[in-house]
């Protein structure tokens, strides 16, 4: 029954040369992911995207892995040593070899921290570049990150998603690693090797039969099926057609558990802890006022949002950092934000901004992805209630991106910030101000604040939690008051799963290392 429909399906999409049926084409596995959005490239140095993580993820590796708890654990990294004072790191690496079959070496994981991670990963660039001070490579075998302060979060974003390790003999001389020809045929380490990109439609890969952890997988090949829209997608899942969707909504459930299976994380390809976050754009003259964006914050009703748009599976924010982060998260530092539209108009009398003849006091846009677009049309319905005007502006991932990072051709935009395990790994990037620019997910709101990039300062350059802890929830009030942002509903990553397979690891960018068929 399996291999029937691994047939069927590889004939259909083409991936299977002979149409006959053949012993050959019975024996390849073909597994299907549906993802909504092209990746464009594959290079996930460059980028936190989840839509190029997805897929890029099982071409690459990290110099760590993250079990099912997110604790680091061996990946290109075979074993490490840290230092008593906590700012020497060194890690010994695996005999790998890349897909081409040049032998990976410390001199990739020096390359491409230096030339392409601290300069162009939104994460990594503001939470290590001005923490490693040397990586030394004094053998093939043998890399060591010297640290100016101790940096508790280190292992843990060392993982594919946060520290993709890319080949240093194919970039190295290439120019800007964002227009790298190479991104389009990406050489990595991985499980998979690339095999073909035919945009819009599908991306192709194969098992890597070198891999240097031996045969993890049962799948010979891996076609992500790009269905922008979900529904489609979900059916595709229910006739056998698709294996996996990594994120579906709450509202199919109970289909997909009909369908096959249904698994839940915290994290996945592209980061974890995510909360639903509307960037101001401070550099508009109507949101410089904090009682303008205070006045926003009071008209939405995020449990309306938690109840229509995740259908309960969420949590509305209580805190700007994740609640799944409990160490760190201040509860309650956004108790005084709660949905209550007289206040919001009372802010925005007295920001000076008084209705129209059609009750309307100021119009705003919101850019945001298409999958987000309920979010937007509640948000308007709210708003308009207090005298707001809110427009909707979905533009596909490329076009956002542009627009809020580049272009800053917005008034407001909504993403989904994931936090990470740390806040050093996906918080501290969104507001300190030596991380606004033309990164994807960086400081999207342009925020300054001295006080606050201090404070991550000192955070993150000690190894005492409670003086840690004390240090964000300072930035958390501080947060609360100034609202560069507005949180909206901590998400859950709810993914839909084919029974017929078996070793789903849905938190990590490896999702599809160890899949294997239940026989």
């Amino acid at each position: 029954m399996i291999q029937f429909r691994h047939f069927v399906r590889s004939t259909i999409l083409g991936t299977v040369a002979s149409a006959a049926f053949g012993a050959s084409a019975l024996a390849e596995t073909t597994f299907i992911v549906a993802v909504p959005s092209d990746p464009g490239q594959f290079n996930p140095a460059i980028t936190t995207g989840a839509h190029v993580h997805a897929v890029a993820d099982s071409i690459f590796n990290g110099l760590v892995a993250l079990d099912e708890n997110l604790e680091p654990i061996p990946d290109l990294a075979t074993s490490w040593t840290v230092s008593d004072d906590g700012t020497t790191y060194t890690f010994t690496l695996a005999e790998a070899a890349w897909h081409d079959g040049a032998p990976f070496t410390s001199e990739d994981v020096k390359f491409t921290f230096e030339e392409v991670l601290f300069q162009h990963h939104a994460r990594t660039k503001s939470g290590l570049s001005g923490v490693v001070s040397s990586i030394e490579t004094p053998d093939p075998r043998t890399v060591v990150f010297r640290l100016s302060s101790p940096h508790p979060a280190l292992l843990r974003r060392f993982d594919v998603t946060e520290a993709p390790i890319l080949p240093k003999h194919l970039y190295e001389g290439a120019g800007d690693p964002t227009e790298a020809a190479q991104n389009a045929s990406p050489v990595g380490t991985g499980p998979y090797r690339f095999v073909s990109h035919a945009p819009g439609d599908r991306v192709v890969l194969e098992k890597n039969s070198d891999y240097f952890k031996g045969d993890t997988t049962d799948v010979d090949k891996v076609v992500f099926r790009i269905i922008q829209d979900a529904e489609t997608a979900l059916l595709a899942f229910e006739r056998g057609e698709v294996d996996y969707i990594p994120r579906i909504g709450g509202q199919n459930i109970v289909r997909a558990e009909d369908a096959g299976q249904v698994l839940t994380a915290t994290a996945g390809p592209g980061g974890g802890n995510c909360i639903m976050t509307v960037s101001f754009n401070l550099e508009s003259e109507l949101l410089q006022p904090a009682d303008v964006r205070r006045a926003i914050a009071l008209g939405i009703d995020r449990e309306r949002l938690n109840d229509q748009v995740l259908f309960g599976r969420g949590n509305v924010a209580e805190a700007p950092f994740s609640s799944a982060i409990g160490w760190a998260h201040a509860a309650g530092s956004l108790s005084s934000l709660g949905h209550d539209p007289a206040s919001a108009s009372a802010a925005l009398d007295a920001a000076g901004l008084e209705p129209g003849a059609d009750g309307i006091r100021a119009e705003i846009d919101m850019v945001h992805f298409p999958t987000f677009s309920k979010y937007a049309e509640l948000m308007a319905q709210d708003l308009a209630k207090v005298g707001i005007r809110l427009t909707s502006r979905p533009l596909d991932r490329p076009a956002a991106i542009d627009a809020i990072f580049k272009a800053r051709d917005f008034d407001t935009n909504l993403i989904s910030y994931c936090n990470g395990v740390d806040p050093e790994i996906g918080i501290k990037r969104m507001y300190v101000s030596n991380n606004i620019g033309p990164i994807p997910f960086s400081n999207a709101s342009a925020y300054r604040n001295e006080k606050v990039d201090a404070l991550f300062a000192a955070a993150g350059s000690t190894a005492d939690q409670g003086e840690r802890a004390r240090a964000y929830g300072e930035i958390q009030t501080i947060l609360a008051e100034d609202l560069p942002y507005f949180w909206l509903v901590e998400t859950v990553r709810i993914t839909a799963a084919s029974d017929g397979f078996t070793g789903y690891r849905p938190w990590t960018g490896h999702y599809l290392e160890t899949i294997q068929i239940v026989e």
